[in-house]
């Protein structure tokens, strides 16, 4: 029997780090995105998370290949997300939904079709954010799915409760990936700025994340936890 990774969002950040480190540890890895992971060796089951259609579809895929490779250990990584720039104020109905769908609602379409497959030694780990536990202005849709992750984290761990799955929600604080850097504009000023924003006056690498989660799937002692990846940030 052999081991897998399940990777949401691994054609790039810290989903490709994150694909990287399993695979090289022997996992066989899958990347579950619109876009193909460049990584080799992944296997790519692409398709967009956004839709409900697309999200069952490509449930159903990975469920059938977890089943074939009768695995003895899966770990399921929830990392792709959206992020747009809203406020509570201005927050379009559609736009709204979007996020939920690719944050929340998928997340719940894979947990039902994968959880069967799931042994024992198993793990469910959320991609949260620091924004998961509070909040800033300009981002309301994300802030409310990253909330809603933190829930949906606490309420899988007391679901599982005996079946030896754990789970987790790491968070990261601004780290240095695609959507980041679409989110701030690519403005040089404001990227220096954040990074300023911790004790070690950097972004975050998405290597250091996918670090995270390696251990956290292997430390089924943090079953329940939050643990946060932000260089120690500086609080207002």
């Amino acid at each position: 029997m052999s081991k897998v990774a399940i990777i949401t969002g691994a054609s790039s950040g810290i989903g490709a780090a994150t694909a990287r480190q399993f695979l090289a540890a022997g996992f066989t890895t899958f990347n579950v995105s619109r876009r193909p992971c460049q990584i080799e060796g992944v296997s790519d089951i692409c398709g967009d998370l956004s839709t409900q259609t697309d999200a069952q579809a490509l449930a159903t895929v990975l469920a059938n290949s977890v089943r074939q490779i009768d695995a003895s250990s899966v770990c399921l990584v929830h990392n792709a997300s959206l992020m747009l720039k809203d406020h509570c104020d201005d927050c379009p109905d559609d736009a709204f939904s979007k996020v939920m769908q690719i944050n929340v609602s998928a997340i719940n379409t894979l947990n039902n079709a994968l959880m069967p497959c799931l042994h024992s030694s198993s793990s469910v780990l959320y991609v949260g954010s620091t924004l998961s536990e509070k909040a800033v202005s300009g981002a309301f849709s994300y802030i409310v799915s990253k909330h809603a992750q933190l829930g949906m984290m606490r309420a899988t761990c007391q679901d599982l409760m005996g079946k030896g799955i754990h789970t987790a929600l790491i968070c990261p604080g601004f780290t240095d990936t695609e959507m980041l850097r679409q989110h701030v504009g690519n403005d040089a000023d404001v990227i220096a700025s954040i990074s300023q924003m911790n004790s070690f006056k950097r972004l975050v690498r998405p290597e250091e994340i996918a670090e995270m989660l390696f251990w956290a799937h292997h430390n089924p002692v943090i079953n329940g936890s939050v643990m946060h990846g932000n260089l120690g940030q500086l609080e207002h």
